[in-house]
């Protein structure tokens, strides 16, 4: 897709990595040798392609050796090799080599930078980690695993502002752009707020650019959306990787940007940003999370999607940078780890929205199964679910059994046959929750049809079961919440 230029880009003009007048010359450039994800997958084919994914790019240069504009731009952006100066000149056009060396996007006869289609996007950053060599302390991370992540968990709901702290190269700010009004991108990295707005001004877009740590440059303003995938990594405090590193102790980033919700979103705003927590011997996570919303009056949940040892993340996030041969380090980092009891480090998804409740929630819990994309549209209906749970009254309400719900049994056999010794109910879409149940509950839930109140239910229940009706709506009345809240049964009328 050529993106829409109807935007002043010349307001980049003391970040942008080229003029403007040569920003639209690479655009054109990239767009006449349909150098985006489709054309790319398109020349490459699936398996070329699949394997690229993986770094194994032999057969993407069997399959770009034509030299056309396509071809060199997929293996010197792509697959990172030399190409001959004429072919570089034929596909750069009607930029020059001689313009884009003196921006860096070349280096020599290969990429300087990494420039990589991104949907119907162009996203520029630094080069990936090569084997064997460190990376600078201010290198910019391209498209990774946690920024689409966290793109496919964000809810996309049009906004008047949205902010994207710690944008780096510019990834999320791109899908707000799409939902929001105007766009604000923050960053402690001069050099990532360069990338960021040669991808803004690449793709046709404008955002405003201010540079600062964390909160800092935004401080006293509110957005209707705030999105952050931050440096987020746990440890003594290193600062030594800007895209990493925050310089805060522990999750101390992570509970600072918690602390800043209520005066950073708007009335019904919402914050979603990737996290790290330490659990700590004796502690539950949970409880330390919920603490960082304490009398924030948010709404909050909090999904943990999976854990590491202290010796496995340190290992990961040594190999990252390409510190893993620093023996030093990794020491210093365990005895930290060690020093505070910490025996796991967890990551998920925070999701925070000020809704103005006087009871907010706050939950926390695993989600450690496949969710059916995108997240945020389960994100979304979670906190639909919240909301309705808030205003109207369990009892009244006719509910029905969510579309697809299965009833799964475990049973063994025993000298009478078949004893069945556990029963749950299961989501085959959406979340995918799977929750334990008793037969009483299955009871209860197999006369959820849409035809009866609750109230009417448990009555009918109750006299069957010979208990008082009392004793257990107050038993079950926890359970149904909970069921409502997985979206297990869905209300269908008052």
């Amino acid at each position: 897709m050529v993106p829409d230029l109807g935007h002043d880009v010349a307001a980049y003009s003391d970040h942008v990595l080229l003029e403007p007048a040569e920003v639209d010359r690479l655009r054109t450039a990239l767009v006449q040798a349909n150098f985006t994800s489709s054309g790319i997958a398109k020349r490459l084919g699936p398996d070329a392609t699949a394997a690229a994914g993986r770094h194994d790019y032999r057969l993407a240069l069997r399959a770009t050796d034509s030299g056309d504009p396509l071809d060199t731009l997929i293996r010197v952006f792509v697959c990172g090799q030399s190409e001959p100066e004429q072919r570089l000149a034929e596909a750069l056009y009607p930029l020059s080599v001689h313009v884009a060396r003196a921006a860096g996007l070349i280096i020599g006869d290969q990429a300087g930078v990494d420039l990589e289609p991104y949907g119907d996007w162009w996203v520029l950053a630094d080069l990936p980690a090569q084997p064997g060599r460190q990376l600078p302390a201010d290198h910019v991370l391209g498209v990774g695993g946690a920024s689409t992540t966290l793109a496919g968990a964000t809810i996309r709901k049009p906004v008047g502002t949205a902010l994207d702290l710690g944008t780096g190269c510019g990834v999320q700010a791109l899908h707000l752009s799409q939902q929001a009004d105007s766009v604000t991108a923050t960053d402690v990295s001069p050099r990532a707020l360069s990338f960021a707005a040669t991808t803004a001004a690449l793709n046709g877009v404008q955002w405003e650019l201010l540079h600062g740590d964390l909160l800092e440059p935004v401080r006293g303003r509110r957005f209707d959306l705030v999105v952050s995938n931050p440096p987020f990594v746990v440890g003594p405090g290193f600062a030594t990787h800007t895209y990493r590193d925050s310089g805060r102790a522990g999750d101390g980033v992570c509970a600072e940007l918690a602390a800043a919700a209520p005066t950073l979103l708007t009335e019904g705003g919402t914050l979603q940003f990737l996290a790290n927590w330490v659990h700590i011997d004796g502690e539950d996570w949970e409880d330390r999370v919920a603490g960082w919303f304490a009398g924030s009056g948010l709404d909050v949940w909090a999904i943990q999607r999976e854990t590491q040892d202290p010796l496995d993340y340190v290992r990961l996030w040594l190999a990252d940078a390409s510190e893993k041969h620093d023996p030093h380090r990794a020491a210093q980092w365990l005895d930290w780890f060690s020093e505070h009891r910490i025996t796991a480090v967890g990551f998920g998804l925070i999701t925070a929205r000020n809704s103005g409740a006087t009871d907010p929630t706050v939950v926390c819990e695993d989600l450690r199964q496949q969710v059916e994309p995108p997240l945020g549209l389960r994100v979304a209906e979670w906190f639909e679910r919240r909301d309705w749970l808030r205003d109207n009254d369990l009892l009244q309400a006719r509910y029905r059994l969510a579309e697809g719900l299965q009833l799964r049994q475990e049973a063994t056999m025993g000298e009478e046959g078949w004893a069945v010794d556990r029963q749950l109910l299961a989501m085959p879409n959406g979340l995918r929750w799977v929750e334990d149940i008793d037969p009483l509950i299955l009871a209860l839930v197999s006369g959820c049809t849409g035809t009866l109140p609750l109230r009417d239910q448990l009555s009918l229940l109750a006299a069957a079961h010979e208990v008082p009706a009392e004793d257990l709506e107050k038993g079950l009345l926890p359970v149904i919440d909970h069921l409502v809240e997985r979206g297990i049964l869905v209300p269908c009328g008052p």
